[in-house]
């Protein structure tokens, strides 16, 4: 279970969040559906401990987390995917394994190639990301992300500028993420996408 109790944030003057809780059950995929502006992804970087809360707290399995300290509980894909131009495929997902998880690059490198088969891209290891389109962008965004073995995958408006038939691809993607045993947090403005989805929705 991962929980989230009485989040408090502040943005100037506004009030984004006030006591807020929300409750994930273990393997499920949860969707915080609103509009632009209304602290989604505000809410998606405080729980990856990419920006501090004002006042409260995040659990796993009852326990208090430091999210500083945590930091390899969630996995983001981000909405402008953040790619290393620099690098290929394969690099920009063994990175962080190697560096952070201090990982033997031959090792990382095979899981790399096993989750580029598993999400079709085995053939674009060696292409850099200028030279991808933006739905194999994403995937290799999420195959970054799963690298480094996360608990709970986030995603920051996966469906964002996508046409229908590449939506839909990611909500097959996304769905397919469930047999791995990961929790999925997606915050997204798509409503319909949502509802397609979610084992539990939330609005904010």
């Amino acid at each position: 279970m991962f929980e989230i109790r009485n989040l408090s944030k502040k943005f100037g003057d506004r009030v984004l969040f006030d006591r807020f809780h929300l409750q994930i059950k273990e393997h499920s995929i949860v969707t915080i559906v609103g509009p632009s502006g209304g602290g989604k992804t505000t809410l998606l970087r405080m729980l990856a401990g990419i920006e501090s809360m004002d006042f409260g707290e995040v659990l796993l399995d009852g326990k208090v987390l430091d999210m500083e300290a945590e930091e390899q509980i969630m996995g983001v894909v981000f909405q402008d995917f953040q790619l290393f131009p620099h690098l290929s495929v394969l690099e920009n997902i063994t990175l962080a394994p190697i560096q952070v998880l201090k990982k033997d690059r031959k090792d990382a490198e095979q899981s790399a190639r096993e989750l580029l088969k598993r999400l079709e891209l085995a053939d674009k290891e060696a292409l850099y990301p200028y030279q991808l389109s933006g739905g194999q962008k994403q995937r290799v965004a999420l195959a970054r992300a799963l690298a480094m073995k996360p608990r709970i995958l986030a995603y920051d408006e996966p469906t964002s500028a996508l046409d229908p038939e590449l939506r839909k691809q990611v909500e097959e993607l996304i769905v397919s993420m469930k047999d791995l045993g990961i929790t999925q947090i997606v915050v997204t403005h798509d409503l319909n996408f949502a509802k397609n989805i979610s084992d539990q929705m939330i609005e904010v």
